[in-house]
């Protein structure tokens, strides 16, 4: 998927939940390996019922998927998922990246001649 056609509605959903620290912290674990919620409530003071709301936060906003093993309901990270929103991402960091080269070169281009660079 071209990152030009994540739509604005996807877009807000992703950035709203990984803008609580909680959720990047269950995506920073899944990007490791999958887990159950049991294993992702570990390392948090919050109640198990909490940690699955934030799961069912990132599953609406598509960043993560569930499935069942046997007894096992195992979480797992959309890598794909994130790729598009990194793909977003770049496509404005590489415009301010080659309007900085562009001011660099105007900055060269206008320096006194002899001045010493830095």
């Amino acid at each position: 998927m071209d990152p030009a056609e994540l739509g604005p509605e996807a877009l807000d959903r992703a950035f709203m939940a990984l803008a609580d620290p909680v959720r990047r912290a269950i995506v920073a674990r899944l990007s490791r390996s999958d887990a159950t919620v049991n294993e992702l409530a570990e390392p948090f003071a919050i109640t198990k019922q909490a940690v699955s709301k934030h799961i069912q936060v990132l599953e609406q906003a598509g960043l993560v998927t569930r499935s069942r093993d046997a007894q096992r309901r195992p979480v797992h990270l959309d890598s794909a998922a994130l790729e598009r929103l990194t793909a977003w991402l770049d496509q404005y960091r590489l415009i301010a990246e080659r309007r900085f080269r562009l001011l660099d070169e105007l900055l060269a281009d206008n320096r006194p001649a002899g001045a010493a660079e830095k």
